[in-house]
Formats: C-alpha cells, sequence, structure tokens
C-alpha cells in the first residue's frame, strides 16, 4: 500500500518538480545568450568613451541583469514546486502576518538600496573598472549589484558599500581625468622663465611615446595661484586619459625638478624669521649673575 502511494507521489510530482528545477537550470544558463545580446546592442559608445569604458558599461550591465534574472528564474520555480505540491500558503500566510510585518519592516532598508542601486546603473553613475568616492570610501569597482557596490582600495581592502547610504557620489576615472598641480617657486623668480620651463616641459611630455597615449591636453602655466609665506604657487592644469591623472602628474613634478634645476629655480621650503628683541642678551646675562 505505501510502496503504491510512493510510486503514485513519484509519477505525479517528484518527476514534475524534477524538470522544473532542470528547467530552472537550463533556463538560468541559456535564458541570458538573448538578453546579453540585446544589453550589447543598446549600450552606445558616446563621444567620450573609449572602448575600455565601453566593455565595462556592458560588463556593469551584464553583471546586474544576470543577478535579476536568475533571482526571477528562481522565484518562478519555487512557485511552480510549491504548486506541483499541492501545498496551501493561506493559513501560512495567515499565521505569519505578524512576522510578515516585522520582515516588511526590516526589508524598507534593502528596497531602499535597490531602488538607490537602480538609479545608479541606469545613470550610470559609475560602473566595474572605475575609481570612486562614496561617502569617503575610495576604491576601484570590483562589482555592482543592485543592493551594493564592492571597491577595493590602494591597501587591498574591500568596502562593500550599500546603495541607499551614499549620499554623494564622486567618480574620478569618468569620460576624462585633470592634472591639477600647485608648484610654490621662490620670490626673486622669473615668472616668464618659469611659464616657459612650465609649458615647455609639458609639451614634451605630452609628445613623449610613452606618455603621449595618457595625455589629451599638455599640462600648462595657468595662473599664479597664491602668494605664500615662502613662495609664489603656481596652477598647472593638463588633462589625460581616466586614471591616468596620477601617474601624469608624478612623471610632471619629476620632470619639473630637473629642469628647474637646470633653469635655476628654486623651489623654497618653508622658512621661519625670529626676531631677537634689544638687551635681550644683556638682560639674560644679569639674571645669571
Amino acid at each position: 500500500m505505501e510502496l503504491d502511494f510512493l510510486t503514485t507521489w513519484i509519477n505525479e510530482h517528484a518527476l514534475a518538480i524534477l524538470f522544473i528545477i532542470a528547467l530552472a537550470i537550463l533556463t538560468r544558463r541559456f535564458g541570458m545568450v538573448p538578453l546579453e545580446g540585446f544589453i550589447r546592442r543598446a549600450v552606445k559608445t558616446s563621444r567620450f568613451q573609449t572602448e575600455a569604458q565601453h566593455k565595462q558599461r556592458e560588463q556593469t550591465l551584464l553583471d546586474v541583469s544576470a543577478g535579476v534574472f536568475s533571482l526571477l528564474v528562481w522565484m518562478i520555480a519555487i512557485a511552480a514546486i510549491i504548486s506541483q505540491l499541492e501545498i496551501d500558503l493561506r493559513p501560512l500566510l495567515a499565521a505569519g502576518g505578524l512576522v510578515g510585518i516585522v520582515i516588511a519592516f526590516g526589508a524598507q532598508k534593502v528596497m531602499q538600496d535597490i531602488f538607490a542601486g537602480l538609479y545608479v546603473i541606469v545613470e550610470n553613475q559609475y560602473q566595474i573598472g572605475d575609481v570612486v568616492d562614496l561617502d569617503g570610501d575610495v576604491g576601484t569597482v570590483e562589482d555592482i549589484s543592485l543592493r551594493m557596490a564592492v571597491l577595493r582600495d590602494l591597501d587591498g581592502t574591500v568596502h562593500h558599500v550599500p546603495h541607499g547610504t551614499v549620499q554623494r557620489s564622486k567618480n574620478l576615472s569618468k569620460e576624462y581625468a585633470r592634472v591639477n598641480l600647485d608648484i610654490g617657486v621662490d620670490y626673486s623668480s622669473d615668472i616668464k622663465k618659469v611659464i616657459e620651463v612650465v609649458n615647455r616641459v609639458g609639451v614634451e611630455l605630452a609628445q613623449d611615446e610613452d606618455w603621449q597615449k595618457r595625455i589629451i591636453t599638455p599640462p600648462q602655466f595657468l595662473r599664479i595661484n597664491d602668494f605664500a609665506d615662502s613662495a609664489i604657487v603656481i596652477k598647472i592644469i593638463g588633462e589625460t586619459k581616466p586614471l591616468a591623472q596620477w601617474e601624469v602628474a608624478g612623471e610632471l613634478r619629476k620632470r619639473l625638478k630637473f629642469a628647474f634645476d637646470e633653469a635655476g629655480i628654486v623651489i623654497p621650503f618653508p622658512q621661519s624669521v625670529v626676531h631677537e628683541a634689544e638687551g635681550t642678551e644683556a638682560h639674560i646675562s644679569k639674571l645669571k649673575k
């Protein structure tokens, strides 16, 4: 009797459940193929984007879409399995009403993160591979989901930042970047000569075969930015490809140091002048006696 019941249950339900699971696995594996094709066609390269940025945008959308698609597939599969088992969920839902309310309050934060994540993705605020500052958490974006962004900073530390907690995001690698240097020169320096040396070094750097692919606009003198205590501070500006600003700035500093030394331009260090009051030495001598 029990064997007949088990055989009947397997014939009516078990095989159907196995079929649903197998179908869900196949749908999850191959269902993304047409979606991937649609995403690749939909993503357009703007006049500011390089091929690498285009690929980053594609990869970001593909990763997020795959996560959402997988969640939907398994939700539908679970619902179909419950239907096959002929489980009446109404008593469970009625008994779990209070629990559902508690869970709903707890899920508000998750939903806030998800909605914020949708804005991040749709507006293309940042994508995988970008360097961003999310309310002080700075690093390279390694992964983006609907709920959070995963950053890795220069120390190798991984930061998991929920989208809903971010009040202000800064993308340090979108479209182009900028070299922005303030350098002090001595007050006795010939400013015309300083400008000539700075502009020459910037052009030479931009024409260098090892650097020209990373530089959009050669670093050039912009203005005298400040009269500081020990130096005249000049500002130097130039545009680079995304993420190249730091290495270009470092190379520019090195070349400017060599060029300033050759031209006799002094980069001063902070100095303090101490004025001794008249009669101080005589007063100290009397106290010693």
